[in-house]
């Protein structure tokens, strides 16, 4: 899907421009917002980590800190990596070695970059554009029919977790991580994204936001951007945005636009270093805000990829890995609903902000081959449908 869209979206570019000025225009401004917004995201959580959360966690006993042998041998190959080794590999990953070992092994921003490429050099209107396109729909129609099973699938997912978990033994300090983390996203997709929103467009963000709720109730359903793509990119489309926009935009930010993870990141860090009496300095918190931007920009957009980073950035400050690490394991499966439901929200606001600021308009004949093409292969899911499919009669 990724694959496809960006490929289209390129060459929807290149034709509206003719080798102009407006594909490097779109792409400064999408990755630019999206750096943006995220070294925002973290800078506020580590401050309402460092002035209110930390000062509420305490000191747990040493026996609630010891790891057991099989959590300490993942730890142990965890922090074999260092988190420079991994912003490292990021880089070099930008060029694959081989293609299909890339989509194969979820190299999603190797697999980003050789759509870009293939986006360009493909030759408009040839025989392969037309068959990217009829994949294009093949895919929307697959997904389509798992986004209808995806409920069952996260009940069975959900249920595991919670008779794991003994209730009995959460305590001050988990609560903590759970409300901290759930008000930094509710202070950044309520207050700071709508006003920079606003702030561009003059328009209302609340109302685009339950606008777009189908895509952000199947992202708190399935905790992953990457499946809930085809349904954001449907509400990015049903508000007006280009084609062009939307099919670079919502790609992109799906694999480096992860405010709600960034957000995360330090919390987690220092319920780690507080539940062992650690206060981190001023130092070590401009180290988190920036490994925790890398880091995020990193992520897959897959279900609790972000559990690796931690270790990693907690061996950066020298906070050690104990075995509170697993009471956040036992909880990440409910966080990581929201975070993802933060991402994929942000990543709506973000295709309108984009579309104001750089004009970028499709054509009227664009539009009608792909509302066409949507209607021939049946691809609309309606968002009472979504609703419904997902449990959620209102919004």
């Amino acid at each position: 899907m990724i694959v496809t869209a960006m490929i289209m979206a390129i060459q929807r570019l290149r034709t509206m421009t003719q080798g102009g000025g407006k594909a490097g225009k779109l792409a400064r401004w999408t990755i630019g917002y999206y750096v943006i917004t995220t070294v925002i995201a973290v800078a506020h959580s580590c401050l309402l980590v460092g002035l209110v959360w930390s000062k509420l966690m305490t000191v747990v006993s040493g026996e609630q800190l010891q790891v057991d042998e099989a959590d300490q041998e993942t730890l142990n190959e965890r922090e074999a990596f260092e988190i420079y080794e991994v912003v490292g590999d990021m880089f070099y990953s930008l060029v694959p070695n081989n293609v299909i070992n890339a989509m194969a092994t979820d190299s999603l921003l190797a697999v980003l970059v050789t759509a870009v490429v293939l986006g360009y050099c493909i030759k408009p209107g040839s025989a392969l554009i037309r068959a990217i396109e009829e994949i294009e729909q093949i895919i929307m129609k697959i997904i389509t029919v798992l986004i209808y099973l995806a409920p069952v699938g996260v009940f069975f997912l959900i249920m595991p977790n919670l008779f794991r978990l003994d209730i009995a033994e959460i305590g001050v300090n988990l609560g903590i991580l759970i409300g901290g983390t759930l008000c930094g996203m509710v202070l950044h997709l309520f207050i700071i994204v709508p006003i920079i929103f606003f702030a561009f467009t003059r328009k209302n963000p609340y109302t685009m936001w339950m606008r777009c709720s189908p895509a952000w109730i199947t992202a708190w359903g399935t905790a992953s951007s990457a499946a809930t793509l085809p349904v954001t990119i449907r509400c990015v489309l049903a508000q007006g945005v280009p084609v062009t926009v939307t099919k670079f935009a919502v790609p992109l930010g799906c694999l480096i636009n992860m405010d709600g993870t960034a957000i995360y990141f330090p919390i987690v860090v220092v319920f780690l270093a507080a539940t062992q009496g650690i206060t981190l300095n001023a130092a070590d918190y401009i180290v988190v805000v920036l490994l925790s931007t890398l880091a995020s920009i990193g992520t897959t957009p897959i279900p609790s990829s972000s559990l690796v980073l931690v270790v990693m950035i907690c061996g950066s400050i020298n906070v050690p890995v104990t075995g509170m690490y697993a009471v956040v394991v036992a909880i990440d499966w409910f966080l990581d609903r929201f975070r993802t439901m933060v991402n994929v929200s942000c990543d709506t606001f973000a295709a309108i902000i984009v579309t104001k600021v750089t004009g970028i308009v499709d054509d009227l004949e664009d539009n009608l081959q792909d509302a066409h093409a949507d209607a021939a292969h049946g691809a609309n899911v309606d968002s009472n449908t979504l609703r419904e499919t997902h449990g959620e009669g209102k919004v």
